[in-house]
């Protein structure tokens, strides 16, 4: 197109029509044109919006559009409320692939950089944060494709073990920046816990029960400690510890059942299930319920905070180490499984960094002092 032709404008009557082609396509003014070098008849281009320019920025007029149907702004206008955009933006939290880098974000950034020069905006960063997930790969280490044979259904999975747990397994396969080769045999794992989850809640309890105090006590530590852990976890995606966490939390319960029915049983089971309902929503939802009927879903409820004065003891300083050398420390609970010791160990991201392109060969816990990793 010849300088002195640009810009060209895109017309403001073209009709939108539900064909899944561009509304320039059916827009006789815009389509028919002249060829600059021949002059004979020509057409223009119309693919011409890359979806990644309309996520650049449209999320701001989402916020708080001021324009309703059969209105027409000004040029002047502003295309938003500029207070609402202030109180709601930037985005909190930004994930996607690392392939995003030279992607999806140069245009999300420039385009926010470019409306605050602009003066429609009064921040030059469109995300306070960015997390960059990993990659599930075949059982062969590779990417999955059908070409290698190696891809997953996920619909078979759903069929079989239902959404939750298809959802909590690939939350659980490891750190959630890494990704992991899948793994057909460890999703019975993950049925088998919410097996448990359910019966726990859905025990028959007697009307009185009286607990020693001892175990009440211990009951509310632990509570207390889980909710640290889980939320921490959560809050950083630490998925797969997370739910390491309140698997050990879930053998507590079992292992004190003869509590069933107690204030603090029931303290308990609320909690557990108020920690699951972001991994497993559906089966967490029907379980609330179930114990806490009337009391509105579980997804419109609260996060239960803890109480510092019940979480400071009993806490162990977990040295981590790689091939010997000492690479972090992790704080743990008093009693945590070896399971989830090694997953927290292998989930540190300083002990990422020395994990990097190395192949696991051992993974040696001693209980409450120790995991070194030995590698190659």
């Amino acid at each position: 197109v010849p300088y002195e032709e640009l810009p060209v404008v895109l017309p403001d009557d073209a009709e939108f029509k539900p064909t899944g082609e561009s509304p320039l396509k059916y827009h006789e003014g815009f389509l028919k044109t002249k060829c600059p070098k021949c002059g004979g008849d020509a057409e223009r281009e119309t693919d011409t919006m890359d979806t990644f320019i309309c996520s650049s920025w449209y999320y701001y007029a989402y916020v708080a559009p001021y324009w309703k149907k059969g209105e027409t702004l000004s040029k002047t206008d502003l295309p938003w409320d500029a207070e609402k955009i202030r109180n709601m933006c930037p985005v909190d939290q930004y994930t996607g692939g690392i392939e995003h880098a030279t992607m999806h974000l140069l245009y999300f950034r420039f385009f926010t950089k470019a409306l605050a020069d602009m003066g429609l905006l009064d921040f030059r960063e469109p995300a306070k944060r960015l997390f960059n997930q990993g990659m599930i790969l075949g059982e062969d280490h590779e990417k999955m494709s059908k070409s290698r044979g190696n891809v997953v259904n996920p619909d078979d999975l759903v069929q079989k073990y239902g959404t939750d747990t298809v959802r909590a397994y690939l939350m659980f396969l490891g750190p959630w920046d890494a990704g992991a080769p899948w793994n057909p045999h460890g999703i019975e794992g993950l049925a088998r816990f919410f097996k448990g989850v359910w019966t726990l809640c859905q025990m028959e309890v007697p009307e009185t029960v009286t607990v020693k105090t001892e175990t009440e006590k211990q009951l509310r530590k632990t509570l207390h400690q889980t909710l640290k852990k889980a939320g921490e976890d959560l809050q950083h995606f630490r998925f797969n510890t997370a739910i390491a966490t309140v698997m050990a939390f879930r053998n507590v319960l079992k292992a004190e059942a003869e509590a069933a029915g107690s204030d603090v049983w029931k303290e308990c089971l609320e909690g557990m299930l108020l920690m699951l309902a972001p991994i497993a929503p559906h089966i967490t939802e029907e379980l609330w319920e179930k114990i806490k009927p009337g009391s509105g879903s579980i997804h419109q409820q609260t996060w239960p905070e803890y109480e510092e004065s019940l979480i400071v003891e009993d806490m162990v300083t977990l040295v981590v180490q790689v091939n010997g050398k000492v690479r972090d420390r992790l704080e743990m609970l008093a009693g945590t499984s070896k399971e989830e010791a090694e997953q927290s160990a292998l989930a540190a991201p300083k002990v990422q960094s020395y994990l990097e392109g190395r192949q696991i060969r051992k993974v040696i816990v001693v209980p409450e002092r120790l995991v070194n990793i030995v590698c190659g």
